[in-house]
């Protein structure tokens, strides 16, 4: 994505993974959005291509990370499997707080209902994700890996809409 004069690059970051643990449960998918200007594009990493290396990659150049709950879940998931320092490669905001400052609460899909945002995945949730992760794992279906992937690059470009309707520098 090239550079855009005084358009910050903003990365915005959910996973997958098959449990809440980091250490009992697999991390499957990261989803990043990248957005400059008017311009985004996503990057999916899983399987041989998540790596740490990959998500450096893809996060280099960011001015700033959005996640929704990623300091206690995403980030730290992320950290225990691929062992990057975050911390120290992009600067990080929690939309999560955000929406608390506005009495948005709940999880990532009940704010964005609140916030009247769609979804093409609609009534999918994380549960879902960890069952379609296997059903592609144990059976090959392209078809659930499909769903997975759309589920979660709706995950990340809805992060954008939410940042933008809050107002969130």
């Amino acid at each position: 994505m090239p550079a855009r004069e005084n358009s910050p690059l903003r990365a915005y970051l959910d996973i997958e993974t098959t449990g809440l643990s980091p250490h009992r449960a697999e991390l499957t998918v990261v989803g990043i959005c990248l957005e400059q200007g008017d311009r985004r594009r996503v990057v999916q990493l899983y399987e041989k291509t998540l790596t740490r290396g990959n998500l450096l990659a893809a996060l280099k150049g960011a001015d700033i990370l959005y996640t929704y709950n990623g300091a206690r879940f995403d980030i730290p998931f992320i950290e225990h499997h691929l062992r990057p320092d975050l911390a120290g490669v992009v600067p990080h905001c929690d939309l999560m707080h955000h929406c608390w400052d506005r009495n948005l609460w709940g999880g990532l899909k009940a704010v964005e209902a609140q916030l009247g945002i769609s979804r093409e995945s609609e009534g999918l949730d994380g549960f879902d994700a960890v069952r379609l992760w296997w059903e592609y794992r144990d059976h090959g279906s392209r078809r659930a890996l499909s769903r997975l992937l759309q589920y979660n690059a709706e995950d990340v470009t809805n992060l954008a809409h939410i940042r933008r309707l809050l107002k969130v520098k």
